[in-house]
């Protein structure tokens, strides 16, 4: 679900992998579609080496955006420009155990506009991960009965 999404410092949304050359790479806006070039000096971030802190160790952004949705049906989350005592509560029904001291609410709300971004799009698709990482005794990968 989340290989190949990035999250680029210095622009918004979140960006889609398309290339890799020697010094840069090219990636895809999900909001807009435009296709940039993005060199070694800027800073990216790939949303599946993304955790949150919890007071019972780091939780995968993965997790954390499966716990979302469940929280909301499948839908929209709530409007990130509330107020924080706002973002934090909503935060707290759905990770209880998060890390108040080191999870900012400017991480709660990029955590919650990404969700946004990755339901719009149509990318959170949570039952075929499972069934991707599904292996037999024997080793070999297996598919699901129906």
């Amino acid at each position: 679900m989340l290989k190949g999404i990035l999250s680029v410092s210095g622009q918004p949304g979140l960006f889609k992998l398309i290339a890799e050359a020697k010094n840069r790479i090219i990636v895809e806006s999900l909001l807009t579609g435009k296709r940039m070039p993005v060199g070694t000096s800027t800073k990216v971030s790939s949303l599946e080496d993304i955790a949150i802190y919890t007071n019972s160790g780091d939780l995968p952004l993965r997790d954390v955006l499966k716990k979302i949705a469940e929280q909301e049906q499948g839908g929209q989350t709530i409007d990130t420009k509330l107020a924080d005592a706002e973002i934090r509560k909503y935060f707290g029904t759905v990770i209880p155990d998060y890390d108040r001291e080191k999870v900012y609410v400017s991480d709660i709300r990029k955590v919650l506009l990404w969700y946004n971004i990755l339901q719009e799009k149509e990318l959170l698709v949570f039952e075929e991960e499972v069934a991707e990482n599904e292996v037999n005794q024997d080793g070999e990968e297996s598919t699901p009965s129906e």
